[in-house]
């Protein structure tokens, strides 16, 4: 039993490998068993079908992304600090060694979008709750005085990943050697737009000189501060 799991665990490593640089399309049952030195046989007998094996990669990719992302960020401070751990941790995936060709989940998320299927339903709930999960952190954020609470959460968490997607094409497809330092730039002026110090604030019309200071005093209080 512990022989099979562990047969089974390294056959999803080796297949998320090869997805993450060949992308889904790319992992063929013969090429997976030519990388482990197993038998086509000895795939299926673990995977049943290469749609399942598919799908095998996919939650597993997903569960690694919670526990390396969601989960560590969550145990920082709740408002701000957990976003911008979430944040940093996600930069962090991108760049991670354990997938030599960039993220996996961002890959099959443009190589499936119009491709429908069971695959693609299990990918677009696992996103629907990633971005319901920074939609939750900012919430949190929102009740803690971190951020306006003017502000749609919804967007924020749009915004949010929009940033992490753009860094991900210019870091893998651009080579753009400061696509961190500009995410990061991105990322802080996102929540400082979306902070309660970076509401636009009324000027303050009491310096404000009238145009006639020679006009009545009445006219003056009109641009001035009201009479006590």
């Amino acid at each position: 039993m512990i022989k099979g799991k562990q047969t089974k665990a390294a056959i999803l490593e080796a297949a998320t490998d090869i997805a993450s640089k060949e992308g889904l399309g790319g992992l063929s049952i013969g090429t997976l068993a030519k990388k482990l030195g197993l038998s086509k046989s000895g795939l299926f007998a673990h995977f049943g079908s290469k749609d399942a094996l598919l799908m095998a990669v996919t939650e597993a990719a997903s569960q690694r992304f919670v526990a390396v992302v969601i989960r560590p960020a969550f145990q920082e401070p709740a408002g701000r600090p957990r976003l911008e751990r979430l944040f940093e941790n996600w930069l962090n995936w991108s760049e991670s060694r354990e997938f030599p060709g960039g993220c996996p989940i961002m890959a099959a998320t443009l190589e499936l979008d119009d491709r429908p299927g069971p695959l693609r339903d299990y990918l677009l709930s696992q996103q629907r709750k990633w971005l319901g999960t920074i939609g939750q952190a900012a919430e949190i954020a929102i009740d803690m005085g971190h951020l306006a609470d003017s502000f749609d959460s919804e967007q924020f968490a749009f915004e949010f990943n929009a940033i992490g997607f753009g860094y991900h094409f210019s870091n893998r497809f651009l080579r753009e050697p400061h696509a961190r330092h500009q995410a990061r730039t991105a990322f802080q002026s996102l929540l400082v737009k979306r902070s309660n110090a970076g509401k636009p604030q009324a000027p303050d019309q009491s310096n404000i000189p009238c145009e006639k200071e020679t006009e009545r005093d009445d006219h003056r209080n009109a641009c001035g501060p009201a009479p006590q």
